[in-house]
C-alpha cells in the first residue's frame, strides 16, 4: 500500500506522528507515511485526540469524521477521513488539503 487511498468512504493514510512539537503542522514524508508534528504530548490519549481535532480542521470535516484505524498507541497510525462523495467534490478545504498531500 502506498501511504495513502482513497475509495467510496474517504481518504485513508498512514501518518506518523511526532508529539510535543513547537507547532502543528504537516511535515512532509517519511518512508511510506505522512509525518505530522503536533503540540500535544503522548499521554493519555491526548495526541490522537489533539491530532484528530487538528485533521479535522484541516480538512474540514467534524472530528467524527476522523478515525484513527490501527496504531493508536504508536508513532505510525492509520487514519481514515470519512467525507460524503459529495462534499469532496464541493469542499475547497478539502481539495486544497488533499491536493497539498498528494504533492508532498
Amino acid at each position: 500500500m502506498n501511504w495513502f487511498s482513497c475509495d467510496n468512504h474517504g481518504l485513508l493514510f498512514w501518518v506518523k506522528v511526532q508529539p510535543k512539537s513547537c507547532r502543528d503542522e504537516f511535515a512532509g514524508l517519511l518512508g511510506d507515511a505522512l509525518k505530522i508534528r503536533i503540540t500535544a504530548p503522548p499521554v493519555d490519549g491526548k495526541a490522537n485526540k489533539h491530532l484528530k481535532a487538528w485533521l479535522a480542521c484541516q480538512f474540514d470535516v467534524a472530528k467524527s469524521s476522523v478515525i484513527l484505524e490501527h496504531g493508536q498507541a504508536q508513532r505510525r497510525r492509520l487514519v481514515r477521513i470519512v467525507s460524503r462523495a459529495e462534499y469532496r467534490q464541493n469542499s475547497p478545504a478539502w481539495a486544497f488539503q488533499a491536493n497539498r498531500l498528494l504533492h508532498l
